[in-house]
């Protein structure tokens, strides 16, 4: 049997790793193509195209807000 300390040490470091995995998860967003050139439009021509994104970390990725500029 292990003694109190030995036990408590041993769950310590356990938790430690844990917590050290659960760090080096991230998320990542990945833009392959983050321009998109339309070339002449008229005025007043509804343009449009489609970006795709792409998570490519470890972890959920949350996107709260987007700006279009």
């Amino acid at each position: 049997m292990l003694k109190p300390f030995t036990r408590c040490a041993i769950t310590g470091l356990a938790f430690c790793f844990s917590l050290a995995a659960l760090a080096s998860a991230e998320s990542n967003l990945t833009i392959p193509e983050s321009l998109f050139d339309f070339g002449f439009a008229p005025q007043k021509s509804k343009l449009t195209h489609v970006f795709w994104l792409k998570s490519t970390g470890d972890d959920s990725l949350i996107i709260a807000k987007i700006v279009p500029g």
